[in-house]
């Protein structure tokens, strides 16, 4: 894989930059900029180098339109031709774009060809430039046009980004001892290579989130009416005394919300998050591991329900362990705490993350290799 740095004269040449700034927006503001700040360094490096840009991105936010991104790299210094139609024409704003420049595509997912990995539209972004480079780590695990139909076209490379998330998840597939893997979410269906793989490398394995729901159901506890997946057959070879499971859970029924202990949870009762006890229990090991690995949030942390989240990243902010973590509300609890600085590693990805972890390689890194060797 060719990584940015080795990238060769680009002065005066168009660079296909695949970014990914699908973040969150409220009332036409950008409220949360990580993605956004972890892709600069790679910005401002083509810029110096002399590059005409043009980046590209999808987004699934407020009103689908990257038009607050836009007004966002305005604002920091990085002002930007917003482009809102580029197929099946070429913008016109190609023709006068200058050295330095940033010329921003709309989102790519309005047109269905980007999804559908569309050969015509991705042959039809590549010849926007001479260069491609994937900045989009957090979105590499699909195989979408941006993603992996243009390197088939232009040299491409990997970004200064995307090299440090597969150099520093790398290091989780060979941590230091001991090791917790933490995971949170719901669909453990679609996580049992996963699950399997870091039960065999990791000390302690701690669920959350509504996945903790399938193990306490196999493990002969009620669930009432909490999340659950289509197919928990194959939990029950996870319970050994690796696993870290809830001993109290926080429950919401007609009555309100209350903590209990997880043999006290009745029929009509729904689980929105881990309770203090099982914190408390999960704290301390924490702090006498060598690497923790997180991903997922361990309550329904969109509805509000995060106390656990924020309580787990206080722990491994507060520890002295070797720190690495992804998912969008995972990241958001780090932030709403100010521990960024006290995680060794934050990953872009969520699901991407996950799918690395699981396959040590995704459809964009694939795509990267393929066609540089």
């Amino acid at each position: 894989m060719n990584y940015i740095h080795q990238i060769q004269d680009i002065k005066g040449k168009a660079v296909f930059l695949r970014a990914d700034f699908n973040v969150p927006v409220k009332d036409g503001v950008v409220t949360d900029d990580f993605r956004i700040q972890k892709t600069l360094k790679t910005i401002d490096f083509l810029k110096s180098r002399g590059a005409q840009i043009i980046i590209a991105s999808h987004f699934e936010g407020e009103g689908g339109s990257l038009k607050p991104v836009a007004q966002y790299l305005t604002q920091k210094g990085y002002a930007s031709i917003f482009v809102s139609d580029f197929f099946p024409e070429k913008p016109h704003q190609l023709d006068s774009l200058k050295e330095g420049e940033i010329l921003l595509l709309e989102n790519l997912r309005r047109y269905p060809e980007e999804k559908a990995n569309d050969s015509v539209f991705a042959t039809h972004l590549a010849g926007f430039a001479q260069y491609f480079v994937n900045e989009a780590f957090s979105s590499s695990h699909r195989a979408h046009a941006s993603i992996v139909g243009i390197p088939q076209h232009l040299v491409s490379y990997a970004g200064f980004c995307f090299e440090e998330e597969v150099r520093e998840l790398s290091r989780t597939l060979h941590p230091k001892h001991p090791f917790v893997f933490i995971l949170g979410g719901a669909k453990f269906e679609t996580k049992i290579p996963l699950i399997k793989k870091f039960f065999a490398m990791a000390d302690k394995v701690f669920i959350g989130g509504a996945l903790a729901n399938d193990f306490l159901k196999a493990s002969g506890n009620q669930t009432g009416t909490s999340l659950l997946s289509s197919d928990i057959s194959q939990v029950s070879e996870f319970l050994t005394d690796k696993l870290i499971m809830p001993i109290d859970v926080i429950i919401k029924n007609d009555k309100g919300v209350v903590t209990k202990k997880v043999s006290e949870v009745l029929d009509g009762d729904y689980i929105v998050d881990v309770g203090p006890e099982t914190m408390a229990l999960v704290c301390p090991i924490i702090a006498e591991t060598a690497t923790v690995l997180w991903n997922g949030p361990l309550g329904n942390y969109e509805l509000g329900y995060k106390e656990a989240t924020l309580e787990l990243a206080r722990c491994i902010g507060e520890s002295s362990t070797e720190s690495f973590v992804g998912g969008g509300d995972t990241i958001a609890s780090i932030a709403e705490l100010n521990l960024t600085s006290k995680i060794t590693f934050i990953s872009t990805g969520g699901g991407a993350m996950l799918d690395f972890l699981a396959n040590e390689t995704l459809p964009g890194i694939q795509a990267l290799e393929k066609h540089n060797k």
